[in-house]
């Protein structure tokens, strides 16, 4: 289906609609609720608590959505991450994001790989998994995105995001930007730390940085993948990064966003972010480790509670990059389902703000 006749007040329902009515009771204030610009018909805006608004211009017609899911936790911790693509299917996803009136194309999912320890290369373990799914996760995105498909990869770990620049690479619609939503830089080497996961080494092999492992940091043909002006990081925690990337940060003279302030203005950090980026095709990441693990308990990591931004304040942020005219790719790493066994609206809540989310870039983006 096309969509072309959905208006943005139907758009602005749906958000509304799947979004508020999984958020828990918390207590909280702060509230995401989809109303209609006054006098302004042809726009959507997505106000916030305090009645901010983010206005979004609709074109008629959308793009078709391509989904994609990456079960691998060959580069994580251990595993769990591999099981979260079934799990956001499970909650409802397709179905959510039909509602939105998105054509949406499954394709669905590379092999599964799960995580083993990799006592031969303990300081980069499973990287030879890891570098054969991500090529592959490229070449199959690479024609979806010639056709015109916005993609959603379904994690996994955050290892898929050089995958999906290396797919809007092969646009050649100049350099990709990349908003990367994470607590962590990802600026680690099988030489800065011990523990040898390449889920927290994504970055570097992006950049080429010295020790990396070559294959990975090659997997594409292109050494480097990314340069430092082509990414801006949204939601970090500098006190969560190594000696090392802190280091790398500031010598790249990366784009770094706090989590605090993320979580204080997500309008306004979303934007400083996305200006800060070239104008070519726009790919969003999204680790789930930024959130408050209190608020969302989905990430791998647990460490996260009480601090950084709830589902809510991240979905503020979210629906601004989902309103830029370059965003053609939205990739989601680090959900573990285990961790929210014991509260399970915490899936079907995120799934709802993904389709929210999806469904304004569908609207915007004709």
């Amino acid at each position: 289906m096309s969509g072309s006749g959905r208006s943005l007040l139907e758009y602005s329902s749906f958000i509304g609609k799947y979004y508020n009515q999984c958020r828990p009771s918390t207590g909280r204030t702060e509230t995401v609720a989809a109303v209609q610009a006054p006098g302004r018909d042809s726009q959507l805006a997505v106000a916030t608590g305090r009645q901010e608004a983010v206005e979004l211009v609709h074109d008629e017609g959308m793009r078709q959505l391509s989904l994609i899911g990456v079960p691998s936790s060959a580069g994580s911790y251990a595993a769990g991450q591999d099981q979260a693509p079934a799990a956001l299917r499970d909650a409802g996803l397709i179905q959510a994001l039909n509602d939105t009136g998105l054509a949406v194309r499954d394709q669905g999912d590379l092999p599964e790989q799960i995580w083993r320890p990799d006592r031969q290369r303990p300081f980069a373990q499973n990287a030879g998994q890891v570098t054969a799914c991500l090529q592959e996760l490229a070449d199959r995105l690479g024609p979806l995105l010639a056709d015109g498909d916005t993609v959603l990869v379904l994690g996994g770990n955050c290892t898929i995001a050089l995958a999906v620049i290396a797919g809007l690479r092969r646009l050649n619609a100049g350099p990709p930007g990349l908003l990367y939503v994470d607590r962590h830089f990802d600026l680690n080497t099988p030489e800065s730390t011990t523990d040898g996961a390449l889920d927290w080494m994504g970055l570097a092999h992006a950049f080429a940085l010295a020790d990396t492992v070559d294959a990975l940091a090659e997997a594409f043909g292109y050494r480097p993948l990314l340069e430092p002006t082509q990414v801006a990081c949204l939601g970090v925690d500098a006190d969560w990064a190594t000696a090392w990337e802190r280091e790398q940060a500031d010598l790249l003279e990366l784009q770094v966003t706090s989590g605090t302030a993320l979580a204080a203005d997500p309008r306004g950090s979303a934007m400083t972010a996305l200006s800060v980026l070239p104008p070519g095709p726009l790919a969003v990441h999204v680790d789930v480790d930024v959130l408050d693990f209190t608020d969302a308990p989905l990430a791998e990591s647990t460490d996260g509670r009480n601090t950084g931004p709830t589902l809510d304040q991240l979905a503020q942020a979210l629906l601004v990059a989902a309103g830029d005219p370059r965003m053609r790719a939205l990739s989601i790493g680090e959900l573990n389902p285990t961790r929210s066994a014991g509260e399970p609206g915490a899936i079907p809540r995120f799934v709802g703000m993904l389709a929210a989310t999806l469904s304004v870039t569908a609207a915007s983006h004709g």
